[in-house]
C-alpha cells in the first residue's frame, strides 16, 4: 500500500485554541502526523510518495469558489486589518440570517464561512490544506489506475469541513474531493466509511441529497459530543439522496463489542449499496486514551479488526487520515489498522 504524505502539514502549526471557553494547547498538531509517518517507516509498510498538483477547478467541483477564494487569502487579510497570530472568528450567521450575500467586513465573512471557535486559521492553514486534497486527489488517481488500496497521510483532517464552511480543524474536505474526483473519472458509486469519534458532518453535507455516494458514520451521540447539531440516526438522506445516508450514533465510553455491532451495520450497507470503490476516513480518535474523546478500542486487539472488517468488502480502499489526538498512540493505532486490512 502506498502513503501520500504531505511534507507541508508542519506549515499548520496553531499556537492555541480555544475548548470550553478555555484557551488551551492545540490539540490538532504535527506532532499527530509526525508520528504516523514514523510508524509507516518503522514498519516498512510500503512506499511513501509525494503527491501529484491538481487544479482548483477539482476542488471547487466540492467546495463553493467563493469559499475557496475567502480562506485562500483569509489570513493575509487577517494581517493587513492589524491581525497578530492566528485568526479566530467572533460572530456567525445563525437561524433566521441571510448566508447568500457575502459580507465586506472581514469578521462577518470569518463567522460566515465557519461554525465554531475552536479551528485556528494559521498564515499556512490554507495552503497545506490544499497540499492534502492534492494527496487525496493522488490517492484516488491511484485508485482509479488500478491500485487496491492507498494511503493519505495528511492534516489538518478534513470530514468536519462542508461545501462553504470550516470547523472541527478541517479547511477542505480530503475524503469528498477523491470521492467526487473518483465519480468523474469513471465510479458509478462510492462509499465512504468514516470511523472517526465525531460525526463527520461536513461530508453528510456534501452528500446529503445524492445517490451516488453512500455515506455510513460511526460516532459519538451528537446530544452529548461535537459537533452537535449533526449526526442523529434519523439523517437518511434528502430527496434523491434519501436512503444514502446512515448514521450510527453511540453513547460516551461505548465498548469495542458496541462499536463492532455497528461497524457490522455499516459495512453490510456498504455492501448492499455495490460500490465501486470505498473512501475511509480514519478517525483513530477512537483509542481509549485519547484525551478529547469517549470510546474504548485498544491498540492492539481493535485497530486490526477495523482494518480486517473492511478488507472482507473486497473493494479498492482509500485510507485517510482525519482524527486522533493520543499524539504517540497515533501512529500505532493507524499502522494497526491499515495492517489489519493488509494481512
Amino acid at each position: 500500500m502506498k502513503t501520500i504524505y504531505n511534507a507541508r502539514h508542519s506549515e499548520h502549526a496553531a499556537q492555541h485554541e480555544f475548548f470550553r471557553g478555555e484557551k488551551v494547547e492545540a490539540f490538532e498538531k504535527p506532532a499527530r502526523a509526525d508520528f504516523v509517518l514514523d510508524a509507516i517507516r518503522d514498519a516498512n509498510f510500503g512506499e511513501v510518495i509525494a503527491p501529484t498538483p491538481f487544479p482548483d477547478s477539482v476542488v471547487t467541483r466540492v467546495h463553493t469558489e467563493r469559499y475557496v477564494n475567502f480562506i485562500r487569502g483569509a489570513h493575509d487579510e487577517h494581517l493587513a486589518l492589524g491581525g497578530t497570530g492566528d485568526a479566530f472568528p467572533s460572530v456567525w450567521s445563525i437561524r433566521g440570517m441571510r448566508s447568500d450575500v457575502e459580507p465586506k467586513n472581514f469578521a462577518a465573512r470569518m463567522g460566515l464561512y465557519s461554525f465554531d471557535s475552536g479551528t485556528p486559521l494559521t498564515p499556512g492553514a490554507y495552503a497545506v490544506a490544499r497540499a492534502g486534497a492534492d494527496c487525496a486527489l493522488t490517492g484516488a488517481a491511484l485508485l482509479s489506475s488500478g491500485e487496491a488500496s492507498a494511503f493519505v497521510l495528511t492534516r489538518p483532517p478534513g470530514h468536519h469541513s462542508g461545501s462553504d464552511f470550516f470547523g472541527g480543524y478541517c479547511f477542505l474536505n480530503n475524503a469528498a474531493i477523491a470521492a467526487q474526483s473518483l465519480l468523474d473519472n469513471g465510479c458509478k458509486r462510492v462509499a465512504i466509511l468514516d470511523v472517526d469519534y465525531h460525526h463527520g458532518n461536513g461530508t453528510q453535507e456534501i452528500f446529503y441529497s445524492r445517490n451516488d455516494v453512500f455515506f455510513a458514520s460511526i460516532h459519538a451521540d451528537p446530544a452529548t459530543d461535537y459537533p452537535f447539531f449533526l449526526g442523529n440516526a434519523d439523517e437518511r438522506g434528502a430527496g434523491a439522496g434519501v436512503g444514502f445516508n446512515l448514521n450510527l450514533p453511540l453513547a460516551q465510553g461505548a465498548s469495542p463489542d458496541v462499536w463492532f455491532s455497528a461497524l457490522d451495520v455499516a459495512t453490510q450497507r456498504i455492501e448492499a449499496f455495490r460500490p465501486d470503490v470505498l473512501i475511509v476516513s480514519l478517525g483513530v480518535d477512537t483509542y481509549e486514551g485519547d484525551p478529547i474523546s469517549h470510546f474504548k478500542l485498544r491498540t492492539r486487539e481493535d485497530y486490526p479488526r477495523i482494518g480486517a472488517a473492511v478488507a472482507k468488502l473486497r473493494l479498492p480502499t482509500l485510507f485517510v487520515l482525519e482524527g486522533g489526538y493520543g499524539v504517540r498512540e497515533i501512529g500505532a493505532n493507524v499502522i494497526a489498522t491499515l495492517g489489519g486490512f493488509s494481512s
